[in-house]
């Protein structure tokens, strides 16, 4: 493992860092999971980490929200 400084947006690191800690994953094991994802031609995605997400999704994170994409068309326009 390598010790590396990025620039990030506040916002967006805070949001980052509370849904991480409301759903026990590790922050720097996602990051290092999405640059790994991002490398190979066809992205390999675990069960377990397709079930998390289903659970994020119909949990009480997406708060008003019906759908992730709501969700995500929100944050944007936030940003």
């Amino acid at each position: 493992m390598v010790l590396k400084t990025f620039n990030l947006d506040e916002g967006a690191y805070n949001k980052f860092s509370k849904f991480c800690k409301e759903n026990g994953i590790s922050m720097s094991k996602q990051v290092n999971f999405f640059i790994k994802n991002q490398m190979t031609e066809e992205p390999e995605v675990s069960e377990k980490y397709l079930k998390k997400l289903v659970k994020i999704r119909k949990g009480k994170y997406l708060g008003p929200f019906t759908s992730v994409e709501e969700l995500d068309q929100h944050i944007k326009s936030n940003a």
